[in-house]
């Protein structure tokens, strides 16, 4: 009795702290999601052409990829904990001041800081969680971290289409209520511990084995640790070894699974909602409203990933994932050129797509990331593979609109194409990682 209630105390405050450090990813979700309401009322305030458009969405993803870049290092240097505490004060900062602008530049400013904050926190908050898990439920909690994504995009779309009626400064309203989930954020932060793999990294082994003990049974602890000393007893990398044969292949692996994610045509969806929905038919409540079936559509998918991932896999989940995406935008393309077809079917096929993405890619990608790099070099790796993803991602948001105009609806059987080419990807190089912990995984690649 006393083992199963130590366990029990073990395991609520690991979920705890997964938690708090996924909160991150619920200001990166809701950053993220705010715009996608915003911009039909900026686009009006500033009149903007269709090329400042996408610059009003993409630039907090051109911050997003500065954000990736620096966070491995920041992270490494200074540790998990004070790097989320940064997150979470520019989140605060971009939240305020994107309320408040009078000209498009200023706007432009505001959401770069935000976006900094984005692309630290989708390095460093999925890091975090992954170096406090134990092997058997890592995927589980590092997946809260989308889960987390998910309910911050819904609770910006609910919160855009609340707002939605609320007079000519509506889109201000919108952009300001993320100071609500960044003070939260950063109360929560004062609870969590440092991680013990930065710890042991950093020579507290004392402090690490502490951490270890509260977030798994004293056995696994001791030898949790071992395992950890054994993978940083081997010479550290630099960025510049990251190249190095042993350490290229899951390197590239990394990379280009960080930029078929999003070229696959996510984004559009998240950042375009309402526009795409507008362009089908729909008049602008309802396009709202369909934004929010589709955040909520996102939400119970990645519930049902989570429940999966650790049971059948990651590899699996993103084969049949996959699959569904590349059918449903094929469909969604045929839709929108076709103004015969109700609008309604456009949404039927758009929430199949998102269902496909909720419980595959969304889900899987930050587990994936998080524990296919080896120890010593996890923070630079995931750093630039992150830094790829969201090049992909500002891609994608800049030139959308343009796309729009040139091709139509036609745009999207572009990106059933590229779900084509990212399920062959999968299938010849994606390995599985089920249950292994991060130093058995280290060793499937090395």
């Amino acid at each position: 009795m006393e083992i199963i209630l130590i366990k029990q105390i073990n395991n609520y405050q690991l979920l705890t702290y997964s938690i708090i450090a996924a909160l991150g990813g619920l200001l990166f979700g809701f950053d993220t999601g705010v715009i996608s309401g915003a911009i039909p009322f900026i686009r009006g305030e500033f009149e903007l052409t269709a090329y400042q458009e996408g610059f009003a969405v993409s630039n907090l993803m051109i911050a997003c990829t500065v954000g990736a870049l620096i966070a491995g290092p920041i992270a490494d240097w200074a540790g998990r904990k004070k790097v989320l505490i940064l997150c979470g004060l520019l989140f605060l900062i971009s939240a305020i001041f994107s309320a408040l602008p009078q000209s498009f530049m200023e706007l432009v400013i505001a959401r770069f800081i935000g976006g900094l904050g984005v692309g630290v926190a989708s390095v460093v908050s999925p890091m975090y969680i992954t170096e406090i898990s134990p092997a058997n439920i890592r995927g589980r909690l590092v997946a809260l971290n989308q889960l987390a994504i998910v309910v911050g995009i819904l609770c910006s779309y609910l919160s855009n289409w609340i707002l939605l009626d609320t007079g000519i400064n509506n889109w201000r309203f919108m952009l300001a209520t993320e100071s609500i989930p960044s003070i939260t954020f950063l109360f929560g932060l004062i609870f969590i511990p440092e991680s013990p793999r930065w710890l042991m990294k950093n020579g507290d082994e004392k402090g690490a084995l502490r951490i270890l003990n509260i977030v798994s049974d004293k056995n696994n602890a001791v030898k949790e640790l071992g395992e950890i000393k054994e993978s940083l007893s081997r010479k550290k990398a630099s960025i510049k070894e990251l190249l190095h044969p042993s350490l290229r292949k899951v390197l590239i692996v990394g990379i280009l699974f960080s930029l078929l994610a999003h070229l696959t045509g996510i984004d559009t969806i998240i950042y375009y909602g309402p526009i795409i929905f507008l362009e089908s038919g729909f008049q602008t409540n309802d396009a709202f409203l369909a934004s929010v079936i589709i955040g909520i559509t996102n939400l119970v998918f990645t519930i049902l990933g989570m429940l999966m991932v650790d049971k059948f896999g990651r590899r699996i989940l993103l084969l049949v994932g996959m699959a569904g995406m590349g059918v449903s935008m094929a469909l969604v393309g045929f839709c929108m050129e076709n103004d015969i077809i109700s609008a309604k079917w456009t949404l039927l096929w758009i929430m199949t797509y998102i269902a496909s993405f909720a419980m595959s890619i969304g889900v899987v990608i930050w587990v994936y990331l998080s524990e296919i790099f080896p120890t010593k070099v996890r923070g630079q790796a995931l750093s630039v593979a992150t830094m790829v993803l969201w090049l992909g991602n500002v891609i994608l948001t800049q030139f959308f609109p343009i796309m729009m105009e040139a091709f139509g609806g036609s745009t999207f059987y572009i990106f059933s194409i590229i779900c084509l080419i990212s399920f062959i990807f999968f299938f010849l190089m994606i390995k599985e990682t089920k249950g292994l912990s991060l130093e058995q995984i280290e060793k499937i690649w090395i």
